[in-house]
């Protein structure tokens, strides 16, 4: 664990240089407005560690995988989203020496914050260079929630004791690379650079895809707060654009730059009209202050947080940590594109390439489905079933027929483009997650259209890759599912694991259900289906065979069901018995002693419990617990969510509040030392889940919100906003009881700690807890 950053309800503060924590803090202090991201990086030179990373959400290259051998059905590439034009940068020049925090003589101060409430990024420093000008750095940043293809930045120098030339050089900077290109290979393509009076652009392309780029700029300058012109020289090199000024300045002056940078693609642009959108944005966005776009900005944040919010009275640790999730789930997806969806990453940094992982469907879209409108639920969902033929042919390419659909792990495209084999063909539990997506979505909203229009389409072909999958075995005489890596990656290829088996039998009931659904409420839309993906009713029966004739392991004994076949040969140990310099185990240990251990990287046997805990005794759920969870390391980022919620659920209060603190703060205290590579944005929406449906309970219960509260004893209050069909309500927590005030929409009954009320428009409601 790192700890270093300052505990705020709203800000993320650093408040010394830290060297050796840069790239984390660039990671944590990201901004993104959900269509282009940018780290934290600094704007002027920087020599010192940095991952420089600025992210156009869409655009993807398909970086040729690397393996030490190839098998059949292999994916030939994994998609990344690149490292994208550096808009950002302002070289630095005092008299002849260049301005570089790690070159400094002296850092006299120090500070960075990230303002979540206003989304904005901030530094001041105050340094003595090597030629003893002494200098105040001060900057403001934004990417633009009123104007999502704008960045812009306020960057002043102020001279303490020095008397002579500075030079300024903003600059576009498309000669970047990905740090986790698999060949060091660079992926765009020059198109053009331009740097004149009347434009300075840079545009580039993708290799292969051939997406093209455009970044254009326009600076303000002010000496002393009054605006100056000055004379710019202009000049290009390869991919890049630089606008260069010389100001002699006194002792005591302050010189600003206000730069606006105009960001578009061929995601939204044909490839004739990029660079005239790009330079009509800079252009206009400089005809005003930069004050002006912060206000703006400013204001689309308040109306997020309207809604989104959630206040923790009390703690402030856990008050910042669940601010924190929030901001970066809001900066990484707004729903307004359903080509678009939710990389593990964000915009905060390279990992998983950026690509669509099964956390969306398992842990992201609840989050949406709750705080904003129904339609960008919705859009993740059509985001699958555009994709649905790729998942088909993904399934061909491994062998299997007739319309069944294996989804990728990873993917842009519907492509599966994972490089890891254990995981590319044996994670195949993601199938699940996309069926269940689509049960929360039509549960939560009421929106039945959705299975007859899009969703009973994917159910049937999923169904059918389950049903061919699964084998019978004649010494069990049940039907099993071999070689397979479940949610917990600390195992691969197992033989029943039980949440795979699971949740495969549950698709393919849930399929049934649904298929009699559309065929009883509407016949002509039900023929028109199976027509189109050639189903016939006999399919039925093996679904229901297998359902009813599935293995499940489990010990009778222990009162548990079993993460798969012989896992209790492993030599059980647990977590506490752990030396801590062997922690985290995935950087101390080889694969083989960690796939011959017994502890769980994640949630595995309790991930199916969370999901489908109307199918056990609170007995079950328990015993399930306090076996799993002290032998689970929590390694994965979308592990201490779950067992939190199950933690809320069996009254284990401080373990709950434990689990809650390790998913809050996971990147702000980088407990598993992974956080310079990007934040866990996905696990970001579990931090949600913990609180919402850990600590507040809530759930759907016959067609109705349903609440069953608690609070951590240091908690003095909780108050959260939740969206319901046509309701909006307010839900706030103390110690002793729960209110509830219906603040939009008619009057609707509700569950809260067990009775059935019914709230009125506009009054509240309450219980004791």
């Amino acid at each position: 664990m790192k700890d270093y950053i300052v505990e705020h309800k709203w800000k993320i503060i650093e408040e010394s240089y830290n060297s050796d924590y840069n790239q984390i803090t660039e990671s944590l202090m990201s901004l993104g407005n959900g269509k282009m991201g940018q780290r934290a990086n600094y704007e002027e030179s920087f020599s010192g560690p940095s991952l420089q990373g600025s992210y156009i959400a869409g655009v993807y290259y398909p970086d040729k995988t690397r393996v030490g051998w190839w098998k059949n059905g292999y994916p030939e590439y994994f998609a990344k989203v690149l490292n994208s034009v550096n808009w950002i940068g302002i070289d630095v020049k005092v008299g002849n020496e260049q301005l570089d925090l790690a070159k400094a003589k002296t850092i006299h101060s120090f500070y960075r914050e990230l303002d979540m409430q206003k989304g904005y990024l901030y530094r001041k420093m105050e340094v003595t260079l090597n030629n003893n000008a002494r200098l105040i750095i001060e900057s403001t940043r934004i990417n633009s929630m009123a104007n999502d293809e704008l960045g812009a930045i306020s960057y002043s120098v102020k001279s303490v004791n020095y008397d002579g030339p500075l030079t300024l050089s903003p600059y576009l900077d498309f000669d970047v690379a990905n740090e986790d290109s698999n060949y060091d290979e660079k992926f765009w393509l020059s198109e053009e650079a331009i740097a004149n009076s009347n434009e300075c652009y840079v545009s580039c392309t993708t290799k292969k895809t051939e997406f093209v780029v455009g970044a254009a700029m326009t600076n303000n300058f002010f000496l002393n707060d009054e605006k100056i012109n000055s004379t710019i020289e202009y000049k290009t090199k390869d991919k890049k654009a630089i606008a260069t000024t010389v100001f002699n300045i006194a002792s005591g002056d302050t010189l600003t730059i206000e730069k606006y940078a105009g960001l578009t693609s061929s995601m939204h642009y044909s490839n004739s009209d990029i660079k005239r959108n790009a330079i009509q944005i800079a252009n206009t966005a400089a005809q005003y202050s930069f004050s002006h776009h912060l206000d703006r900005h400013t204001e689309a944040w308040s109306h997020i947080w309207e809604t989104c919010d959630i206040k923790i009275k009390g703690d402030v640790a856990a008050q910042q940590g669940i601010r924190f999730n929030i901001f970066q789930l809001y900066q990484t997806y707004t729903g307004q594109d359903d080509r678009l969806n939710i990389g593990p990453k964000g915009f905060t940094g390279e990992k998983y390439g950026g690509s669509t992982y099964w956390d969306t469907e398992a842990y992201c879209l609840p989050f949406y489905l709750s705080t904003t409108n129904t339609e960008v639920g919705k859009n993740l969902l059509i985001y699958r079933y555009k994709q649905l033929d790729k998942a088909i042919e993904n399934a061909e390419k491994l062998g299997f027929t007739c319309g069944a659909a294996l989804y990728p792990m990873v993917t842009m495209t519907g492509e599966e483009c994972h490089n890891e084999w254990e995981i590319t063909f044996e994670e195949i539990h993601r199938n699940g997650a996309i069926a269940y997506a689509i049960f929360d979505y039509i549960r939560y909203t009421g929106d039945h259209s959705y299975l007859e229009e899009y969703g009973i389409e994917v159910l049937v072909a999923i169904a059918r890759f389950w049903a061919q999958r699964v084998n019978w075995s004649s010494k069990r005489e049940k039907y099993v599912m071999l070689g397979v890596t479940g949610p917990n990656e600390y195992e691969n290829n197992v033989n029943n694991n039980w949440y795979t088996n699971y949740i495969a039998c549950w698709c393919l009931k849930y399929a049934d259900e649904s298929l009699v659904y559309v065929k009883e409420t509407n016949p002509s839309r039900y023929i028109e289906i199976i027509k189109k993906i050639d189903f016939v009713e006999g399919e039925l029966s093996k679904w229901k065979d297998i359902v009813a004739n599935m293995y499940y392991p489990e010990d009778e004994d222990l009162g548990i069901f079993l993460q798969q076949d012989n896992y209790l040969d492993k030599e059980q140990i647990t977590v506490d018995q752990l030396d801590k310099k062997h922690r985290p185990i995935n950087q101390k240990w080889s694969w083989d002693r960690i796939l011959r251990s017994c502890f769980i990287k994640q949630a595995d046997v309790l991930q199916g419990m969370y999901f489908f805990e109307e199918d056990f005794s609170l007995e079950e759920h328990m015993n399930n617990f306090r076996f799993y969870e002290p032998r689970t390391v929590h390694e994965s980022s979308l592990s201490p969510c779950v067992h939190g919620i199950l933690a809320s659920k069996l009254e284990l209060h401080d373990k709950a509040y434990e689990m809650y603190l390790r998913t809050s703060r996971l990147d702000l205290d980088d407990y598993n030392n992974d956080t310079e590579d990007g934040c866990h944005i996905t696990s970001m929406a579990g931090t949600w889940l913990s609180i919402v449906k850990g600590f507040g309970g809530q759930r759907v219960q016959e067609n109705k919100l349903s609440f069953t509260t608690s609070i951590p004893k240091k908690w003095e209050e909780l108050r959260f906003k939740i969206k319901f069909r046509a309701n909006l309500f307010e839900v706030i927590i103390g110690q002793d009881k729960t209110e509830i005030l219906n603040l939009e929409g008619p009057a609707s009954e509700l569950y809260l700690n067990g009775q059935l009320i019914t709230t009125k428009s506009l009054a509240t409601i309450s219980t004791l807890n």
